[in-house]
């Protein structure tokens, strides 16, 4: 025995290359001072390799004019403005894709997720078709298909397509028409003609749409749109609370929707309507006022869309397929109808198991908006690395910077998906 046991205390612990947790030690802090010296290595090579070809390090060329112009842009920018705003730029239009791409896509894929389970055979199969075509050809093919195929195949300016009321009474009435119909259809032409002309155009230069113009008190009417949201949320909180102690049901969604549209109605009328729009007007040979979308956003929008609502639409299926039949049929014979089973028994349920599949579609959606350098979309690739990176020569700074940014977005989503997939989560008690 030794002297500590014999004196009642603990023994002595002495350190041994034959512990376990001594070998985990040492090899850990050998790998973190190796990994630091390859960080330190490839750091000083890079800055000496810029020395060597006169190349100026940091982000002081941030500061200086770009020099050129981009297309499409969500804030003020010319061509005197700094790389940093076009940054801005190019960051607000990727967000710009991401946002109006997991929207889209969320809401066809689970359209055509339940459709894939319907009992109508047409349905089924169409939306079955529509999984298989979309998921099977690539991302880039799709691009370029909306671009080339479609976009670039619409008539020019002058024979633009207008979309409004005139262009509808004026089809109705050449219906009319053709079925026999003159004196009616006749009617409807000549109320065509005096109503004003379209305000949405759509040609092979893009899709042309009113612009607002705020006038006078229009921070009111934002204010009333933004309370609006907020008794939108408190609603749908009381209604759920009330359906679960006594089983009524409450028009959600047709009660949110007045509110969302009446309130900032009614404050823009007590104001006298501070807000207006600008109608495109054709001028030459291309349209003057208004808001141009460009044919590159479209394609990019719609083509990721439906190709990650493709994916989507599998993964609600096996969500919905996670849930047990006899919930269903529980839910059937307390007398739900097969439109209130699905959204609020089974949808509720299945959303644990699509949830993270779903983050990974909306992480897989964000990167490949970078594809849209393929049609000239201004995006954080195409314009700040690629145009600026060509133009300074910081390949280090602004592809550290790029990389900083998709991640940082990727990491927010994921957080954001994380927090509502532990709202959703089973909790037992």
């Amino acid at each position: 025995m030794t002297d500590a046991s014999l004196r009642g205390g603990e023994p002595t612990r002495r350190w041994s290359w034959t512990d376990p947790k001594v070998r985990s030690l040492v090899l850990q802090v050998l790998l973190g001072l190796f990994l630091i010296w390859m960080a330190w290595s490839i750091i000083a090579n890079a800055q000496a390799n810029l020395a060597r070809q006169g190349i100026a390090s940091g982000f002081g060329f941030l500061d200086n004019s770009a020099g050129f112009g981009i297309t499409q842009t969500l804030i003020p920018y010319g061509e005197s403005d700094s790389y940093g705003r076009a940054f801005l730029v190019g960051l607000l239009n990727t967000l710009l894709v991401a946002v109006l791409g997991i929207i889209l896509s969320t809401i066809i894929g689970f359209l055509m997720g339940v459709a894939r389970l319907s009992n109508n055979v047409v349905i089924k199969g169409l939306s079955t078709a529509y999984v298989e075509i979309t998921r099977n050809l690539p991302p880039l093919f799709q691009i370029m298909f909306w671009y080339i195929a479609v976009l670039a195949a619409l008539p020019g300016p002058r024979q633009s397509i207008g979309f409004g009321l005139q262009p509808l009474l004026n089809v109705l009435g050449d219906g009319l028409n053709a079925v026999g119909l003159a004196s009616v259809g006749a009617s409807l032409k000549a109320l065509a003609g005096g109503v004003s002309s379209p305000g949405v155009f759509l040609n092979n230069r893009g899709l042309v749409i009113p612009r607002a113009i705020f006038g006078e008190g229009a921070q009111f009417v934002f204010w009333a749109f933004v309370v609006a949201l907020v008794l939108v949320f408190v609603l749908s909180r009381w209604a759920k609370r009330r359906r679960e102690a006594t089983g009524q049901q409450f028009p959600v969604f047709w009660t949110s929707l007045a509110l969302l549209i009446g309130l900032p109605f009614l404050t823009g009328a007590a104001l006298g309507f501070p807000v207006t729009f600008e109608k495109p007007e054709l001028r030459g040979f291309n349209f003057a006022g208004g808001v141009r979308v460009i044919p590159e956003l479209v394609s990019l929008l719609l083509a990721l869309s439906i190709y990650t609502a493709g994916f989507i639409a599998e993964t609600v299926r096996s969500g919905i397929l996670a849930v047990s039949k006899g919930q269903t049929e529980a839910a059937h014979s307390l007398g739900l109808k097969g439109g209130l089973t699905m959204r609020l028994v089974v949808i509720p349920q299945a959303m644990r198991v699509i949830i993270p599949q779903l983050t990974s579609q909306y992480l897989n959606l964000t990167k490949n908006s970078t594809l849209g350098v393929a049609v000239g979309y201004p995006d954080l690739f195409s314009v700040f690395a690629g145009t600026t990176l060509n133009q300074t020569g910081q390949a280090i700074e602004i592809i550290a910077i790029t990389m900083a940014v998709y991640l940082t977005i990727s990491v927010v989503t994921t957080l954001i998906m994380d927090w509502y997939n532990r709202r959703v989560a089973l909790i037992e008690r």
